[in-house]
């Protein structure tokens, strides 16, 4: 039985914003917190639900994704001496675990976050080896809130140690030598900085093992801009070097360099380049697009750290280079061709050696060495095949295995290419039907120098197996082609990547593959804002929208969460021009009075520390005052976040609902 949908009060807000009238008649759903906005989400959750759960389609479609995810999942691997480690999760886990591999033999548990939760939601959100293996230090939280507790635990036993710091949020972590201490980045605490600002001023701190986290010594941050993110710390081994790399947005970095215990000294200030340095035993090397939109492998000298001074490793080739592992042997360089991973092997000095023979239409999600060994593992993904972890030299050391019943040969991969309204040529792959017409979702990133590369995708198996055709086009705004593609996607030209998007829609449509009709679209974060002006900007382009964890008002975006950070990416609405750009294109203001728009499903997680459901909850009532009579569905996750870290026991009936909707209102093939 489906309840009736929620009624929502307006209170119109109207104010002038350089000379511009902006209404926002659902301001009142920004509070989350508000008994009022809780009692309107859980109506619409069961509006939501009673839809949903309806669907014929859900029961099967359930139950085949939670077969494709029981399969587990396989993280990437770093070796430290004759130890490699490594995640992975195991059928019938909800979270993956940290496993090491003691000279090549049997994987053992080190680190396992299920029994840390009575709901499973503890997640290791990241974790780093010390450079000789003998500990490791790992960020654990709850309920998709990234907000890491930093702890240790002792490999060899699997002991924690008593150090436990909170408020560590994806830190930047480095060992001195001997692991007696180590610098480490965290957040301030509530109250030390003004209201509001807790989640920026993050800071490089040293920490000595066994002491209390209140006696650490700030060493890099203080005074420095609240919106400066060390990203990067990395120490010589013989400890008489240090080097941070601090970003600035998207496009900037900076790099600072201490001697011994000196002070920090500026030795790179990317105007708009970036630079990423570390330390590979006594080596400092650079990732940088200085001079080299598709990047290339620099050394430094530190004694004469400036750019004018670097030399070249590996030198800027047609294809973009992503990363560089180094190991006791060489080193090993990660491009993409066409959105496509190929690794080559090289010596220390860059002299090209081979190519190694990977999957066609693959990802390297993880590339691992360490100066210390000759090993090199090598994480890899295809669109139809889950992951498999390779040594160098072929061997295949770890592999999750397809779900029963599905045959990769039946869904074929392919890339085609498509013009742009300005003539830029953009590639796209498509996964599954090859000819007839059918169901098909189109997805996309466009932004923050995000590529879309082949990856696995457990949950859209009951979709391909109805005849669907999955296709993922890679817009301006990601990397696939080096800085410049990134920037023809960010700032004022953030139209760009809704004309690529909206370009690939009318390509499906104009080839034959998915008539209007039975088209979807779907995307997720800025994803999510992408289908989100594609839809106010285009409400003709297809049948059915997911909408998840979205950005949609983009006049008040910068007020929440940690969303000033993006500011480099997106703009602020507080500087005139800057204003023009995100209003003309903001999905909360663009929805039209009696516009028939795609039916559409905005999903949020409650405890979402990057992007506020205060989005979703706003574009929801706005969608729904617009038509009543139009399908517009909200679902808001409680204990859940951006979703980073969430258990498959939350994933399965998400997912559930995402391709029931997404099935229901395309029709099988």
């Amino acid at each position: 039985m489906v309840v009736s949908r929620p009624d929502t009060r307006i209170a119109p807000v109207v104010e002038t914003l350089h000379g511009v009238e902006v209404r926002d008649p659902y301001r009142w759903l920004e509070d989350g917190d508000d008994a009022e906005v809780r009692a309107w989400v859980a109506a619409q959750n069961a509006y939501t639900r009673s839809v949903l759960d309806a669907l014929p389609e859900r029961p099967a479609v359930e139950a085949r994704i939670r077969q494709a995810l029981d399969v587990g999942a396989l993280g990437g691997s770093e070796p430290r001496g004759s130890r490699r480690f490594f995640t992975r999760r195991d059928p019938g886990r909800d979270q993956p675990v940290l496993l090491v591999s003691e000279a090549g033999g049997h994987p053992r548990t080190l680190v396992d976050p299920a029994p840390m939760s009575a709901d499973g939601t503890t997640a290791l959100d990241w974790w780093v080896p010390s450079p000789d293996g003998e500990l490791v230090c790992a960020g654990l939280s709850e309920a998709g809130t990234e907000d890491s507790d930093l702890r240790l635990v002792r490999t060899a036993t699997g002991e924690w140690l008593a150090d436990r710091i909170p408020r560590c949020r994806w830190s930047a972590v480095a060992f001195e030598p001997g692991s007696a201490a180590i610098l480490y980045t965290r957040q301030p605490e509530p109250g030390t900085v003004p209201p509001g600002e807790e989640v920026y001023h993050r800071h490089v701190w040293r920490h000595v093992l066994g002491t209390d986290p209140a006696r650490d010594v700030r060493v890099f941050g203080e005074g420095r801009d609240k919106l400066d993110v060390p990203a990067v710390v990395s120490i010589s081994d013989d400890g008489r070097w240090t080097v941070i790399t601090v970003s600035h947005g998207w496009t900037r970095t900076s790099a600072f360099l201490r001697d011994g215990d000196g002070p920090f000294a500026p030795i790179f200030e990317g105007e708009d380049e970036r630079a990423v340095l570390w330390f590979s035993g006594g080596r400092l090397l650079a990732l940088t697009n200085v001079d080299a939109p598709r990047f290339r492998l620099v050394e430094v000298d530190p004694a004469r750290p400036g750019p004018e001074a670097w030399t070249d490793v590996i030198p800027e080739s047609e294809h973009v280079l992503v990363d560089v592992a180094v190991t006791a042997g060489g080193l090993a360089a990660h491009h993409l061709v066409d959105a496509c991973s190929r690794v080559s092997l090289h010596g220390p000095d860059g002299t090209f050696r081979r190519t190694l023979d990977l999957p066609t239409f693959g990802t390297v999600t993880a590339l691992g060495g360490h100066h210390s060994g000759p090993d090199l593992y090598l994480t890899v993904e295809q669109f139809t095949r889950p992951a498999v972890t390779l040594r160098a030299d072929g061997a295949v050391l770890d592999r999750i295995d397809p779900p029963p019943g599905f045959d990769a040969e039946r869904h074929p991969v392919r890339q085609v290419w498509y013009r742009s309204p300005d003539g830029t040529e953009v590639p796209m792959f498509l996964v599954g039907r090859q000819d007839a017409a059918g169901p098909t979702v189109l997805t996309g990133y466009g932004g923050f120098s995000v590529s879309r590369t082949p990856l696995w995708m457990p949950t859209a198996v009951p979709f391909l197996e109805a005849g669907g055709l999955v296709a993922v086009a890679n817009l301006r705004g990601g990397a696939e082609f080096g800085e410049p593609w990134h920037r023809a996607g960010m700032l004022a030209h953030k139209q760009n990547v809704f004309d690529d998007f909206i370009a690939a829609a009318d390509w499906l449509a104009g080839s034959g593959l998915s008539p209007r009709h039975r088209l979807g679209i779907s995307g997720g974060s800025n994803g999510g804002l992408l289908v989100g002006a594609a839809m106010t900007q285009r409400p003709d382009l297809c049948r059915a929208v997911v909408c998840r964890v979205p950005l949609l008002d983009m006049v008040r975006y910068e007020r929440f969460k940690v969303a000033e950070l993006w500011i480099p990416e997106y703009g602020s609405a507080l500087d005139p021009e800057q204003f023009g750009w995100l209003f003309a294109y903001s999905p909360y203001h663009h929805v039209g009075d009696g516009v028939r728009y795609p039916a559409i499903l905005l999903t949020a997680g409650e405890e979402d520390a990057r992007v506020d459901p205060m989005h979703a909850r706003k574009m929801t009532a706005r969608l729904q005052a617009a038509d009543p009579e139009a399908l517009v569905l909200l679902r808001v996750e409680p204990r859940a976040g951006h979703g980073q870290g969430k258990p498959v026991a939350k994933v399965v009936p998400e997912e559930a609902d995402v391709w029931s909707f997404l099935l229901h209102e395309l029709g099988p093939a």
